[in-house]
């Protein structure tokens, strides 16, 4: 059965496309000349009726109109279910066939959703990523990012990375940068060692330790380490220890100075750094490094040393 409306638009399809009067049109398709004719005058309540349907279906993403009519007549409306059916189709209202599931926010307080960086220097992610040479040995990644400005603050490789080497280059990442207000990251025992959370108690920089298996918590360090992944660690076969250090070296470079980042309107890291102030002092005064446990010495070849200052230096705005 074709319904009233359908007759119309094929009635006037007549008259536009075979030039006939509208009589002969609606004999044709059999419509009466007052259905085709006639011309609806929406009701004084339809925009109030139609903002409490949006609401009930946002609410209720899952109800059908046969519902919401329901719901709508709980409330005190006076309608009918043609016509919250007219205005269904009207407003183009559908249940999706597929859902996606609804993630919350978590119970953490320390995660992206509920902590957000406000400004330069506010909040510092650090994490690890593992990766091999070609002789299968172990690489180590640690990197430190802004997550205000995306710059990687530092990006360090070794065999094998301990709280201490992680102290070694966060105090030497805070003699150039300064001191910022959090720093956030896993449970690690790399970052809940008691001398870190010795030495950032003394740096005065807040922790944020986000929520055990919740990687999304600390997701700019997640997105931080695709990055990493993708145009690095997946693109080049690392011969030893120092090609890797060179070229992480130089693809910290490229990410800060040079690689447009979609966050930022297609800005580099060091770029929108320099136009953001930061809540704090840049050469704040950091402490040294616990003396009851000192740090690991460098190898008689001075690269361990040299490497690690060298990659630690090169960092957004320097």
């Amino acid at each position: 059965m074709v319904s009233p409306a359908r007759r119309r638009r094929a009635a006037e399809q007549l008259e536009e496309g075979f030039g006939v009067s509208q009589r002969r049109a609606c004999r044709v398709v059999g419509q009466p000349r007052a259905t085709q004719r006639y011309q609806p005058r929406p009701k004084d309540d339809e925009p109030v009726l139609v903002r409490k349907m949006h609401e009930l279906v946002r609410d209720h993403p899952r109800y059908g109109y046969r519902r919401i009519w329901a719901l709508l007549r709980a409330e005190g409306f006076p309608v009918n279910r043609k016509r919250i059916w007219r205005l269904w189709k009207q407003e183009g209202f559908k249940v999706p066939q597929k859902q996606r599931k609804r993630r919350r926010l978590g119970h953490s307080d320390h995660g992206i959703a509920r902590r957000r960086p406000q400004r330069k220097d506010d909040v510092w992610a650090w994490d690890f990523i593992h990766d091999r040479d070609e002789q299968g040995r172990p690489l180590k990644w640690l990197a430190l990012v802004d997550e205000y400005t995306r710059e990687c603050l530092a990006l360090e490789v070794e065999r094998s990375i301990k709280a201490i080497d992680v102290l070694d280059v966060l105090s030497q990442v805070l003699l150039i940068r300064g001191v910022p207000g959090h720093i956030r990251g896993d449970n690690g025992p790399e970052f809940i060692a008691r001398a870190i959370r010795d030495y950032l108690r003394t740096a005065g920089i807040g922790t944020l330790y986000v929520a055990p298996g919740s990687p999304w918590e600390n997701g700019y360090a997640e997105s931080f380490f695709s990055r990493l992944r993708d145009e690095l660690l997946n693109a080049e076969s690392f011969a030893d220890l120092r090609e890797a250090k060179v070229l992480g070296a130089g693809w910290q470079s490229e990410y800060n100075h040079r690689r447009p980042h979609s966050a930022l309107g297609y800005q580099t890291p060091a770029a929108f750094a320099a136009t953001c102030r930061t809540g704090r002092a840049l050469g704040g005064s950091a402490p040294e490094p616990p003396a009851s446990k000192p740090l690991r010495k460098a190898p008689e070849t001075g690269f361990r040393k040299a490497g690690r200052t060298g990659q630690t230096l090169i960092t957004a705005g320097t």
